[in-house]
């Protein structure tokens, strides 16, 4: 349903003022429904004037004031996106309530040619504010904004990981750069390898032309500094394990002693997932975008797979997790239900299947981690 630029009911919810912003790198749109104005209004700001946001909302205020005889409450929303959730502490620290909107789960039109602008957000996501207010169910998801020390605590383990693939970038480059002359290529993450570079020939007894050599040099120098720094990561993260939250730390401790998690698997799976406290197992699927999306209608009976909704970096480590799963756990119980399932099936039926291994593998540790019960039959390091 689109928006309307009518007047906005507001039975039930007389004393209070809601604000919706919608935020860009270049303006701020603010939309805004008073009680002593039966319109909405927008106001404009540049990006980023949070100290502008805060007059805008206590002029409005007073002014509703003046003519009420009393102060009204202030309700505001967002969606969450590229400005992360330090608007929604500043916003709260100011005395107002916020909430963060999942932008995937408000309703819009399903016209194949449907009108979007910062306008029409507004003013759909105000009445989405109203509507979730008045109690209707499952108008819009809410984002659970985690604390400033659980926010900072998972940018070693995204930083490790953006690096680990630039160092795979990196060999990978300079391995393409070698075939194009058929050469060996050995390890290139090893301390000595231009040097072993050096004594290298084509086929025909010739060098690398200079080039090529100096283009494959800058390449180790960036292979070499990606190193260093993954390498100095690991340590400074070994050295401040203190100022993690005290359960962010319990749970990591209790992955690793679990074989096939080790620090890293299990400091990334706490970061991006178990740092959540579910009431279920299906919020813990649903998280990880595990879910199943059926379409279901009439005589329509239709699975379209996973959603792919949620951390999505949380769901490529439950995946990569399942495999290692198999590897270093056999004899349990998920590895034993996972071979049944694929003894004769082909590579498609496996990847299938390791995916659904991956959501009842992810259940299971959460499991572990809230009630103590180990996943069936699964070894436990010495």
């Amino acid at each position: 349903m689109q928006a309307s630029t009518e007047s906005t009911p507001t039975a039930g919810h007389s004393g209070t003022i809601f604000v919706a912003i919608e935020l860009s790198q270049k303006t701020w749109l603010v939309t805004l429904h008073s009680p002593d104005r039966d319109r909405l209004s927008r106001h404009k700001l540049e990006g980023g004037d949070h100290a502008g946001l805060l007059g805008l909302i206590e002029k409005v205020r007073a002014r509703a004031a003046e003519k009420l005889g009393w102060a009204p409450g202030v309700v505001s929303c967002y969606e969450a996106g590229y400005d992360g959730f330090w608007l929604h502490r500043l916003l709260q620290a100011a005395g107002i309530t916020n909430f963060v909107f999942d932008a995937a789960s408000i309703a819009v039109e399903q016209r194949s040619r449907r009108a979007k602008t910062d306008r029409i957000d507004g003013e759909l996501m105000l009445r989405t504010l109203m509507a979730y207010l008045r109690g209707e169910p499952r108008v819009v998801r809410i984002v659970r904004v985690p604390s400033v020390a659980e926010e900072d605590a998972r940018r070693a383990s995204r930083e490790r990981d953006r690096l680990v693939k630039e160092q795979t970038a990196h060999s990978n480059r300079i391995k393409a750069l070698l075939r194009l002359l058929g050469m060996a290529v050995d390890t290139p993450r090893r301390r000595n390898w231009l040097a072993w570079l050096e004594q290298q020939r084509d086929w025909q007894g010739q060098p690398l032309p200079p080039h090529l050599l100096a283009e494959v040099q800058r390449e180790y120098a960036r292979l070499m500094l990606v190193r260093e720094q993954i390498a100095a990561l690991e340590q400074a993260h070994a050295a401040q394990a203190s100022a993690v939250p005290a359960a962010m730390s319990e749970r990591r401790q209790l992955l690793q002693r679990l074989k096939a998690l080790g620090p890293a698997f299990s400091a990334t799976l706490v970061n991006e997932l178990f740092y959540k406290d579910f009431r279920n197992r299906r919020e813990v699927a649903a998280y990880c975008g595990l879910a199943p999306s059926p379409w279901k209608s009439g005589g329509i009976d239709l699975e379209q797979g996973i959603s792919k909704a949620g951390n999505h970096r949380a769901r490529l480590k439950a995946i990569e997790l399942a495999w290692l799963w198999l590897r270093h756990q056999p004899d349990s119980a998920l590895s034993q239900w996972f071979r049944t399932r694929t003894a004769n099936a082909g590579k498609r039926a496996r990847r299938i299947a390791i995916v659904a291994l991956a959501r009842k593998l992810i259940v299971a540790l959460w499991r572990y981690l809230s009630t103590g019960i180990v996943p069936d039959q699964a070894t436990m390091k010495a």
